[in-house]
């Protein structure tokens, strides 16, 4: 799973509200697709920038994720980079594609997981409120922990045995 973060989890929540307010959503369109989406809101880019840097290379992104080399130089390269320091995977970029990763689809109830399809705007949308709530349950896991941890180390009856 990504490499939670309060940033990872706002990007995400900023591209659900997006989406659901009708920003541009094409899946050809590799500004204005699933990752492209995620995209904007990560790297700070626009949709026809994304897209003008994906087309210096060939290929969706599948194949760019695929061809991904991190010292290439090529901005599309650069912008995946910037995706990955946010916390996300290439596979989990690959998943965000094509709506495909198990550990997502498990959440979503049934029938409704065996009918998502990766080019409707509103499948994105609940693959990614989905995914999104199970990067918010895994931060917050966090926080309690760290709470609890700083907590017994506070404890007075503790610092002098």
């Amino acid at each position: 799973m990504a490499r939670v973060s309060a940033n990872l989890i706002a990007a995400f929540r900023r591209t659900i509200h997006k989406l659901r307010q009708n920003a541009p959503y094409e899946w050809g369109h590799m500004g204005a697709c699933n990752c492209g989406n995620l995209a904007q809101e990560i790297t700070q880019l626009s949709k026809g920038e994304i897209h003008q840097f994906a087309m210096e290379k060939s290929g969706d992104w599948n194949d760019q994720l695929i061809d991904y080399c991190p010292t290439s130089g090529y901005p599309m390269d650069l912008m995946i980079t910037k995706m990955i320091e946010a916390g996300l995977t290439i596979d989990e970029l690959k998943h965000l594609e094509r709506l495909s990763d198990a550990k997502v689809l498990a959440q979503i109830p049934l029938p409704k997981r065996h009918h998502l399809k990766k080019n409707v705007k509103e499948d994105v949308i609940l693959y990614l409120e989905t995914w999104c709530l199970m990067l918010e349950n895994e931060w917050l896991n966090k926080q309690e922990l760290i709470f609890s941890v700083n907590e017994e180390k506070n404890i007075t009856h503790n610092v002098f045995v």
